[in-house]
């Protein structure tokens, strides 16, 4: 009868290779760590140098200025959720801006004539659902490029503004409940962050823990597996749409709450940091996968950069370059780390 035996010189290198592994392992773990939190460790780099930089320290951390960073930053936060859904399955909504201002300026409207309140915000959820719903169709029925139809649909919208204000703000007659909501805190935080909390949780959950999330990051990793396996691609992507749409136009009912009113130029200005916030979602928490921590951490990162900016008296553009910087950077982390994960 034979017998296997294992050589000294075998087992000693059996035993190298697992240490090896188990360093590699190790290294690589640390090295993903730092990817997941380098965003969040900047953000808190520049909370610093603004508290101590001579230009902003006796400012930037006062309880006013952080009140009013975290309270203007919700809006934008709602609709960089709203984009960064169809991102998750590769697909682009460059509408979601525009969206959230239409929204604000039927629901001022509406609420000027003496519309009730919470009439005004379905009528703001709603304009921002139907719009989406058409996106959604001409996407997926009339197979037209994501990203020519929601840029169309943005010019459009833009059109639609302007006929129906004439360029002018709508400020008037907004009841104080609806004012005093977006204007006042609550135990020291802003009331829309409360709101902001909320819907950042819901699209969490939607998007972290449910069938539907999952088929979604399936999507986006692999249309043609996803196809193979039975997923109903055009569906999918066609309720992201929808979905991007109507957190757009939630967000142009709070943004109404928040200034009191409906400024026509609104939209357009949500449209680049919401973006860039979506797309830097891909190099926080989940590097690789885009999510909602990150996409928060990324506006935060922007709005406490741009905050910094005014408070020393930087020069306004400024604020356009870290704007479209921010984009940029986005944009290349995230194919980088998407390229990185599919090889890994």
């Amino acid at each position: 009868m034979l017998e296997t035996r294992t050589t000294p010189d075998a087992g000693a290198t059996a035993i190298d290779d697992v240490a090896t592994r188990r360093r590699l392992d190790r290294r690589e773990a640390v090295v993903r760590g730092l990817e997941a939190y380098a965003l969040l460790g900047l953000l808190l780099v520049l909370v610093l140098f603004f508290a101590v930089f001579p230009e902003t320290s006796d400012t930037f951390l006062t309880s006013a200025n952080l009140q009013i960073l975290v309270g203007n930053q919700a809006v934008l936060a709602i609709v960089a959720l709203a984009a960064l859904i169809p991102l998750v399955c590769n697909e682009f909504d460059l509408s979601v801006g525009p969206v959230a201002g239409l929204s604000s300026i039927f629901v001022a409207s509406a609420l000027s004539d003496g519309t009730p309140v919470v009439v005004a915000i379905l009528i703001g959820i709603g304009i921002g659902a139907g719009v989406g719903l058409v996106n959604a169709l001409l996407v997926t029925k009339a197979g037209i490029n994501g990203v020519i139809t929601t840029l169309g649909m943005a010019t459009v919208i833009t059109g639609v503004i302007v006929q129906r204000t004439g360029g002018v703000a709508v400020v008037s007659d907004i009841p104080a409940s609806v004012t005093g909501f977006g204007t006042e805190n609550f135990l020291g935080v802003p009331r829309v962050a409360y709101v902001l909390a909320v819907v950042a949780a819901g699209v969490y959950y939607l998007l972290a823990h449910t069938p539907f999330g999952r088929k979604l990051y399936a999507l986006g990793s692999n249309p043609t597996a996803a196809r193979l396996v039975g997923i109903r691609t055009n569906l999918m992507v066609g309720s992201t749409f929808v979905l991007a749409g109507t957190l757009a136009g939630a967000a142009g009912v709070l943004q109404v709450a928040r200034a009191g009113g409906a400024d026509p130029r609104v939209g357009d200005n949500f449209t680049l940091p919401a973006l860039a916030a979506a797309f830097l979602s891909a190099a926080a928490v989940r590097p690789g996968r885009y999510n909602v921590g990150g996409a928060l951490i990324a506006i935060f990162f922007i709005a406490v950069l741009n905050s910094g900016l005014n408070l020393a008296g930087a020069p306004q553009y400024l604020n356009s370059y870290v704007n479209g910087a921010a984009l940029i950077v986005g944009v290349g982390m995230a194919a980088f780390l998407h390229r990185r994960r599919a090889r890994a």
